[in-house]
């Protein structure tokens, strides 16, 4: 239009335009615009390829609206050979797509609600991994704790490693003090951690049809006077703001990452100091909402429950003790006492009289072990032919050196003997330094040599460390004299 009206010639416009002439006419002729000469297209390109069978189709779809398209083109496939073919499976789905919104079945409606403040707070635990943060260089696989207020979606997530009943009371406990108030109710999906077993003597805290609270659950709530309540089994829907919180979370620490420039922390309470930065400053924008719940709310009037649960164990002939289907050793003079442990969200401490006898990093899983070698070696030197059949014998090799010297030593002292003078290596390494044990098996494998106790005993003691001289710094006390005088002066 703009070429034409410049010279008027309609060939040349259309040609400037990349344009048919007659179709360049159609418009001109018009007066108007492509754009305001919309199209209703009311025709097929290319034959219906299921018109013959349709009403066989919507019959079937009648009768059973939950039969999938791809159901339905298998046994068309089947009554009629040769008829269709792989490809026209995508033009079936958009037809009876189509026919589902037109003639199909209703479906279930979606009720959104209305949140009031102060009501309730939701918990959930997402996966945290994908984030690929390091605790000093070392890939940290762990997840989130996330309490979300539905009402003003404040949030607050810790750090955990796995959805335990420990995890929820640190998660459920941090975001409480963090807010210095208590909601009316607590609701969480029907994990594990806070369902499954009822307690007899709290029967009124079961919701019908659903999954029953543990214990331990309802202590929780009891202690900070709030009332359970689960989401139905498999409606992760009805804790819908946690849930869709979770990937907001994780996109907003993933953006605090990229500012940082780093994803390594020195320690875990680096990365949860960092969470908990990034989390203020997103609560910090939800300030009305935030403070219409917080005045909802009771005030928090509790003391913080200890972030573990003691359970007293005998400690068994194997100088083991079994804490959450996981075995852990412990010094060889408590076999047959009972010990208390403290069962913590990542670490287990053993005491015995209120003196601590191990701390440890707690086994995640079932059926795993931690067998220090320190708790058993002196009995199996005492009896090394019980060895070779070792339940926790793989426990005795902490490193490849000491694996690559076992079978060294297997070779000219096959069976016991062998056994014995490894065992003999291993009491050396208990009873000095097992890294010196180790550097000196090493050297003695990179020689050559034959490996026994006496020629590591030997390495050692020949290797010494040169201590520099010190000389004892003079102190002069007439200089804090000095600014003493200097202070009182001023």
């Amino acid at each position: 239009m703009e070429e034409l009206s410049k010279h008027g010639r309609i060939g040349d416009a259309a040609m400037k335009a990349d344009m048919h002439r007659e179709t360049a006419r159609k418009y001109v002729t018009a007066g108007k615009l492509p754009s305001e000469i919309p199209v209703v297209r009311d025709w097929r390109t290319r034959p219906d390829p299921f018109e013959d069978h349709w009403p066989e189709i919507e019959a079937r779809l009648r009768d059973t609206p939950e039969l999938e398209a791809k159901t339905l083109f298998e046994l068309l496939q089947e009554a009629h050979p040769g008829r269709y073919d792989a490809g026209q499976l995508r033009t079936l789905q958009r037809r009876i797509k189509r026919w589902r919104a037109a003639h199909g079945p209703d479906q279930e409606v979606v009720l959104a609600q209305q949140h009031r403040p102060g009501e309730a707070a939701q918990t959930d635990f997402t996966h945290a991994t994908e984030l690929a943060v390091t605790i000093a260089g070392q890939v940290f696989a762990h997840l989130l704790c996330v309490l979300v207020l539905p009402y003003s979606n404040w949030q607050w997530a810790t750090v955990c490693l796995s959805e335990s009943m420990a995890a929820l009371r640190r998660g459920v406990q941090r975001a409480l003090f963090q807010l210095g108030r208590v909601p009316r109710y607590h609701q969480t999906d029907c994990s594990t951690a806070a369902t499954h077993k009822i307690p007899t003597d709290q029967v009124a805290y079961v919701d019908n049809n659903k999954r029953p609270f543990n214990a331990e659950y309802v202590a929780l709530m009891r202690h900070f006077g709030m009332t359970p309540r689960t989401t139905a089994v498999g409606a992760k829907e009805q804790n819908g703001d946690v849930e869709a919180g979770n990937g907001a979370l994780k996109r907003r620490l993933e953006q605090a990452l990229l500012v940082r420039g780093s994803r390594d922390f020195e320690s875990v309470d680096a990365w949860q100091d960092f969470i908990d930065g990034v989390e203020r400053k997103a609560n910090a924008h939800r300030g009305r909402r935030v403070a219409e719940d917080l005045a909802a709310m009771r005030e928090l009037s509790v003391r913080k429950l200890p972030e573990y649960v003691e359970e007293d164990v005998c400690v068994s002939d194997w100088s083991t003790v079994r804490v959450k289907h996981c075995a852990y050793s412990v010094p060889s003079r408590l076999i047959g006492e009972w010990v208390r442990v403290q069962i913590y969200e990542d670490k287990i401490e053993v005491r015995y009289a209120d003196e601590l006898q191990l701390a440890c990093e707690r086994l995640l899983g079932r059926n795993r072990r931690r067998i220090d070698y320190h708790h058993v070696i002196w009995s199996l030197v005492r009896k090394p032919g019980a060895f070779a059949r070792y339940v926790y014998r793989e426990e005795m090799f902490p490193s490849i050196v000491f694996r690559r010297a076992y079978d060294a030593i297997q070779t000219p002292h096959h069976g016991l003997k062998g056994d014995l003078e490894y065992l003999r290596i291993r009491h050396l390494a208990a009873s000095t330094m097992e890294a010196d044990v180790a550097a000196a098996l090493a050297l003695l494998l990179g020689a050559g040599n034959a490996l026994t106790a006496e020629a590591v005993k030997e390495l050692i003691s020949s290797s010494t460390i040169e201590v520099p001289a010190l000389v004892p710094a003079t102190v002069d006390l007439t200089e804090y004299d000095t600014l003493l005088m200097q202070e009182v002066a001023a």
